[in-house]
């Protein structure tokens, strides 16, 4: 399977807590280990809490900062995408700073969060959901799967109850 195509946007004076290759390495993990064969430009932006705030308002109509949003564009088993025509994906968001913020309450570091996180981003754009029970079961175990192929030693064993159950994020 051929790595993804990306688009990478950091906000000035906004720094991420993984380098720019942990990010794509993350994105490509999903994309293989999610069975994507078609290539896939998914378009990646690191933000402000005031930007992420502008974003959440535009496009869920909630007026406040969240840690992830996804915007899905194409599935990459849509019909009407011609045979090794790349998909464009969508955009997902991360706000560090907010991030960073709620792994403390979580007792994870910010970037086993920011991890967590575009991982939850990047199943959003795939299809996946948090909305119904059984969604956010399935959502959360193939998140738990995700993790620990990354193969790093992040502090989260088990993604207890998705940080989106309340429809707070993503």
């Amino acid at each position: 399977m051929a790595r993804g195509d990306y688009d990478l946007h950091m906000e000035g004076g906004v720094s991420c807590p993984l380098g720019e290759e942990e990010l794509f390495a993350v994105m490509d993990l999903v994309l293989h280990e999610e069975g994507v064969s078609r290539p896939c430009m998914v378009s990646l932006s690191v933000v402000s809490d005031d930007r992420m705030r502008e974003l959440n308002g535009e496009w869920r109509g909630q007026d406040r900062c969240t840690d992830v949003l996804s915007l899905e564009c194409e599935r990459p088993d849509d019909p009407d995408l011609a045979p090794g025509e790349p998909c464009e994906l969508g955009d997902v968001v991360l706000a560090p700073a907010y991030i960073a913020r709620q792994a403390e309450g979580f007792g994870t570091t910010p970037a086993d969060e920011c991890r967590l996180l575009l991982v939850h981003g990047m199943l959003h754009l795939l299809g996946y959901d948090h909305l119904e029970e059984a969604e956010a079961q399935l959502m959360e175990g193939r998140e738990d799967e995700l993790l620990a192929l990354l193969g790093t030693d992040h502090a989260l064993d088990h993604v207890t109850l998705t940080r989106h159950r309340e429809g707070e994020g993503a």
